[in-house]
């Protein structure tokens, strides 16, 4: 157990069929008891002790699992609100379930890395780490899926993510972010960023209004002078538009059936830099059209002679490929840049979305 009063806990030992914190790891969801005076079970079972022992008084309870990889590795336990009643809302339960997967995932890497120190077993340790990052990405589907993406590490673990879902109606929703840095720090944060978009995205479709969340989040918690580029939208087929919100990302290109290309240069500043700005979300029409997101490992690959790809060399390889089925494009544009001599030093990674006709 750790908590501030750690003096009185350290020789405490709580059952696993005992109290809320038991109850949260058993059924493996997050438990509120909103007023711990009313539910005379709870303090019998477990909050009379704990209050004894603590001197504390004890009115409302948050407790939610830490789950990774289908494991429960701990809990985070909440006591009275800092308000002026002390209880928890419901409101307060549905956020803290929301932070606890990503915080256990965070954990978990933690520990992970901890352990490859202690053995020695750092490259094939961060080799697993590698292969779990890779099942945060969204998987390409078939049947002519508007929406397909490709990540290839320059290590073995990624600072990029991306994630993609059909959300009704004819729409879908996509994220592509770039975290800065490199390393296991990096691959930490983009854990945290990529758990917290798949859960938010869930529920709420507006782009700007995940930036927003998002950006809160990040501010409180990451590491100082660490940031994340994000770009959102969510591509609405019946209405013929895409609404894109974008925090620092690279200018996504849109490449028409003219064959021309044009960018959406609107941008707001990177997640985790300032924590009170408000994030615009703008409409843009889409039809008979491809939009490319892409992080600056595509631009910024060299060749030999330390000359950048750039947006226009980035250009050449979609108008040679763009008759290919998306999955199956950016596969053949990765694999044709990298086979041209490029040096890789940086994550590449690309998403496109095709206009469904």
């Amino acid at each position: 157990i750790a908590s501030k009063y750690q003096s009185y806990l350290d020789e405490y030992e709580i059952p696993l069929t005992q109290g809320v914190m038991g109850k949260a790891v058993l059924q493996k969801k997050c438990i509120r008891v909103g007023d711990v005076r009313k539910d005379v079970r709870e303090i019998a079972e477990f909050y009379f002790d704990l209050d004894n022992k603590t001197n504390f008084t004890t009115y409302s309870v948050l407790c939610s699992p830490l789950i990774a990889a289908n494991e429960c590795i701990g809990v985070i336990h909440c006591l009275n609100k800092k308000t002026s009643d002390k209880l928890f809302e419901e409101n307060d339960r549905k956020l803290l379930e929301t932070l606890s997967a990503p915080a256990a995932l965070a954990i978990r890497n933690a520990k992970m890395a901890k352990e490859l120190i202690e053995k020695n077993r750092m490259q094939k340790e961060i080799e697993i780490v590698g292969e779990i990052q890779k099942t945060l990405l969204s998987q390409n589907k078939e049947n002519n899926f508007p929406i397909a993406g490709i990540n290839i590490p320059a290590k073995i673990v990624s600072g990029d993510f991306y994630n993609f879902a059909d959300i009704g109606d004819g729409r879908y929703g996509f994220g592509v972010a770039d975290v800065s840095g490199k390393g296991i720090k990096s691959s930490l944060l983009m854990s945290k960023a990529s758990s917290l978009y798949r859960c938010l995205s869930k529920t709420i479709f507006s782009a700007s209004d995940l930036l927003n969340l998002l950006n809160k989040e990040i501010c409180e918690t990451a590491a100082r002078g660490m940031f994340v580029t994000m770009l959102i939208g969510v591509y609405d087929s019946n209405k013929k538009e895409l609404l894109l919100a974008n925090a620092g990302h690279e200018p996504p290109l849109i490449f028409n059936n003219e064959k021309e290309f044009s960018n959406f240069e609107e941008a707001g500043p990177p997640l985790g830099i300032m924590s009170k700005i408000e994030y615009k979300e703008t409409k843009v029409k889409f039809s008979n059209s491809s939009m490319y997101i892409f992080t600056d490992g595509i631009t910024e690959i060299k060749d030999p002679d330390g000359e950048m790809l750039g947006a226009e060399g980035f250009q050449e390889y979609i108008k040679k490929y763009q008759l290919e089925p998306n999955n199956q494009r950016l596969r053949l544009i990765v694999e044709d840049i990298v086979k041209s001599g490029k040096i890789q030093k940086d994550d590449l990674t690309i998403v496109v979305v095709d206009s469904i006709k």
